[in-house]
């Protein structure tokens, strides 16, 4: 246990407090093993599984299994199983960057995802050593694959709300459950389902569930929007005899598994909108370059060059935060003792510790994601509408994800209740800080912002942190425990936290490369950060003078807006020169380019 003196950055902890460059974890830092996995992901990608996604589409699982087993053969399956149970237990790194790899494959991207994810994980972290057993080997070879059933036609957002039921059988060796999952990744060949049910109809607990034991059905493939690569059925339960030994975590704590699991899916799918977000940029800036209007190439139209600098910008902001975050996710374990590093829980535990920077990732990246699948089609005209065109699908695969892993507007409601939880029971001292600063704010004095290089980027991270907490202070102490039900207010929070944490990760990045390789090396990242923070910046005044004028009135509003005004004033850069920049050289790359 001698491990546990050292310090990690608490969850949520960016906030309140600042922390240097080199704490910070960001891709400039990948090994060599991590750049070979990587590569072994993407080819594997390229040359197995993009030459079927047209069959993919056209819902042949077969291909799908094949591709799962062969991904398998590779070690792609095992990232996140332990050596022992047949996997390769690799660091969160590496399976983050097999994650964005995979994203290329669209819908298939998903099939992977569900398996490897949400499917096998809850096994890798809370089974019994008899259930890794049996189960962790197949599920790393594809030999069985996995998938994971929480929702049902009457609770989505509201997964406790679940009416599946599971009663243990007279003889006490089998519990029987009765119910409906809707919307299961993977249903059409899973082998293996992870099943929420209430037993009893009270107690919400997760079951490992055989396709083969009697009373298991899938109803017809669903017809949807995208991700048509991917099988999406319901799993029905007709009195189905689950062994009282697949009974997964404990009775009633299903609860404990499903929120655990949920952060996990949550910063996966914002790595997988970092490696989708890549290709539309690439395919965009490639048809630019190639589409002549005017005698001459669109590239050369100032609002194309300005669309693709808005998406990359974007793009350099969600990969600095949300490979900082899973830099945080390794540096919180290694920080545990090795009998501890081998215990699921405490793995899950390190996780949640950043359950706030999970939801962040996941709105940031998929809201990025479908701005830039969004400017893709823009930039490709009409042609972008065309299903030839791989944009249109990635158009179409995109929107799911704001819906996927708890909707975007649960995520974002997450974020403040969980900073006022961990306020209450003293993890953070966020009222505390609030309260300093409304002091502060009576007495402050406009800061001098020097010209120096990032100077200015770190000087709008300072204030903003400072507005966030300035709105959270008052919204807090005007409302109390009602806070809950101002909702907007509530979310325009969750914007500016959420802000504050890319414009801070895109500084620390750029600051850390600078150091590294110089500055003229890691020029494109420092225009990068430049028009990502000038642009949040603008963002965060806005939501917070929308929240005051609902918070506050007469003259507290009037001294409250004044305060504001001295934390945003800023002399403004000149972002179209910049954007001119940026996209100069994506051009020239034909692709995002640090």
């Amino acid at each position: 246990m001698a491990n546990q003196t050292e310090s990690y950055i608490k969850g949520g902890g960016f906030i309140l407090e600042d922390i240097s460059a080199d704490r910070v974890f960001t891709p400039e830092d990948f090994t060599d093993e991590h750049k070979m996995i990587a590569k072994t992901t993407e080819d594997f990608v390229v040359n197995d599984v993009v030459p079927h996604i047209e069959d993919l589409e056209n819902h042949q699982f077969d291909i799908s299994v094949k591709l799962l087993r062969q991904a398998g053969d590779l070690g792609l399956l095992g990232a996140d199983v332990p050596e022992e149970y047949g996997g390769l237990g690799l660091d969160k790194v590496s399976s983050a960057l097999i994650a964005e790899k995979f994203s290329r494959a669209g819908g298939f991207s998903i099939t992977f995802g569900a398996h490897v994810g949400i499917g096998s994980l809850p096994i890798v972290l809370f089974g019994t050593e008899e259930q890794k057993q049996k189960y962790l080997p197949g599920l790393a070879t594809g030999e069985k694959i996995a998938a994971y059933a929480l929702t049902e036609p009457g609770s989505g957002s509201d997964a406790l709300g679940a009416k599946t039921t599971a009663k243990l059988n007279a003889e006490g060796t089998h519990y029987i459950l009765n119910g409906e999952k809707q919307w299961i990744t993977n249903s059409a060949f899973a082998d293996v389902f992870v099943v929420y049910a209430k037993v009893d109809g009270e107690h919400f607990t997760a079951f490992i569930v055989e396709r083969d034991y009697p009373g298991v059905s899938t109803g017809p493939e669903e017809k949807k929007m995208g991700i048509k690569s991917s099988s999406t059925r319901t799993l029905i339960l007709e009195d189905v005899p689950v062994p009282k030994e697949n009974l997964l975590g404990e009775v009633g704590k299903g609860h404990v598994i499903a929120f655990n699991i949920l952060n996990i899916g949550r910063y996966k799918l914002a790595v997988g909108a970092i490696g989708a977000s890549k290709r539309v940029v690439e395919l965009s800036a490639q048809y630019a370059n190639q589409r002549q209007q005017f005698k001459q190439p669109i590239a050369k139209f100032p609002l194309i060059q300005e669309k693709l600098a808005n998406m990359t910008s974007k793009l350099y902001a969600m990969e600095s935060s949300v490979y900082r975050t899973v830099g945080l996710f390794e540096d919180r374990m290694s920080k545990l003792a090795p009998e501890e590093a081998k215990d699921g829980k405490a793995v899950a535990a390190s996780i949640a510790e950043y359950a706030i920077e999970c939801s962040l990732g996941k709105v940031f990246g998929s809201e990025t994601l479908d701005f830039i699948a969004d400017e893709g089609v823009q930039i490709h005209g009409g042609y972008g509408f065309m299903a030839e065109y791989e944009v249109e699908r990635a158009y179409r695969d995109s929107r799911i994800n704001r819906i996927f892993e708890g909707t975007n507007e649960i995520n974002r409601l997450l974020v403040p209740g969980t900073y006022l939880r961990k306020a209450m029971k003293g993890e953070l001292p966020l009222l505390q800080k609030a309260q300093s600063l409304q002091e502060e704010l009576m007495m402050m004095m406009p800061e001098e912002v020097g010209d120096g290089v990032l100077e200015q980027e770190k000087y709008l991270v300072r204030n903003a942190k400072k507005v966030a907490l300035m709105v959270a202070g008052l919204a807090a102490q005007k409302y109390g425990p009602k806070l809950q039900n101002e909702q907007e207010v509530l979310v325009n929070l969750a914007d500016i936290i959420n802000n504050v944490y890319a414009m801070e990760s895109a500084v620390l990045r750029t600051e850390k490369s600078i150091a590294k390789f110089g500055e003229e090396k890691s020029k494109q990242k420092l225009l990068y950060t430049q028009v990502y923070c000038q642009e949040a910046f603008n963002e965060i005044e806005a939501h917070a003078k929308e929240s005051l004028v609902a918070v506050e009135s007469g003259d507290t509003l009037r001294m409250m807006l004044s305060a504001l005004r001295k934390l945003t004033r800023h002399t403004p850069i000149n972002v179209i020169e910049k954007k001119r920049e940026i996209a100069k050289h994506v051009l020239e790359e034909e692709r995002y380019t640090v």
